[in-house]
């Protein structure tokens, strides 16, 4: 039987909210209501702050207040997620050593994906960010927040439970803490170096959890500098029906 055969209540909910028929407990919504032009205001705000988000290759050693990076996985925290599982797990790792393992485990993969994975378009759409199989910002940032995503977690009583829209929910949740992070005045890189199984045994994370993202975050060099790129424009990437 495919999804869309499935009665309406069996399907698993996409807005981690309780379903209609759950007859789990409801609470009074926490919404706040603004006047139009305020709303106008925010929105214009936000863009022109996100709009200044890049990612950055180029990190200092300056240190990075860990109840910073706390409220910024709090507020990763608050995707929504598919049957309301909340499918991650968030490594922050600001220790040396371990960030020191992840590079050489990194590099190593990286080296294998410039030397001969990588298909010859590829490289050449990569050429123009200038990136190379040597990422010694994993080591001179102060944090590497790896991201997990879980596809079951185990109850009380040890049984598997099964997780839904685990790569769109744990999308979610990273770009919130992307946000949140720029939103707090650090930058940060999205690095995906594949196969990425390495984080499993340096973080000691259990094999039902996959890998899914590992995030560079500190401050910019001061002389940091990033390509000079283009984002589309509204008409190019939105429709109005």
């Amino acid at each position: 039987m495919n999804r869309a055969t499935l009665p309406k209540s069996s399907l698993p909910s996409t807005d981690g909210e309780s379903r209609p028929d759950d007859e789990s407990p409801s609470i009074p919504l926490d919404f706040q209501f603004y006047p139009e032009t305020e709303m106008s205001r925010r929105a214009t705000d936000f863009f022109t702050m996100m709009n200044r988000r890049r990612t950055v290759r180029s990190f200092s050693q300056r240190p990075v207040q860990r109840e910073v990076i706390e409220a910024c996985l709090q507020a990763a925290s608050t995707a929504p997620s598919g049957a309301n599982m909340q499918p991650w797990h968030f490594v922050a790792v600001s220790d040396p050593t371990i960030k020191q393992s992840i590079r050489i485990a990194a590099e190593e993969e990286e080296r294998a994906f410039y030397d001969h994975r990588a298909p010859e378009e590829w490289l050449n759409a990569l050429k123009h960010l200038g990136t190379d199989s040597n990422k010694p910002f994993l080591e001179t940032a102060p944090y590497l927040i790896a991201i997990f995503a879980q596809r079951y977690h185990l109850d009380d009583n040890g049984q598997h439970v099964k997780h839904y829209y685990v790569t769109e929910s744990v999308g979610i949740a990273t770009g919130l803490l992307i946000t949140a992070c720029h939103n707090a005045g650090l930058a940060t890189l999205t690095h995906t170096p594949s196969p990425m199984g390495f984080l499993n045994e340096i973080l000691h994370r259990p094999d039902f959890e996959r890998p899914f993202l590992l995030l560079v975050v500190g401050y910019p060099t001061e002389d940091a500098t990033v390509p000079d790129i283009k984002r589309k424009r509204l008409d190019d990437f939105a429709t109005f029906l």
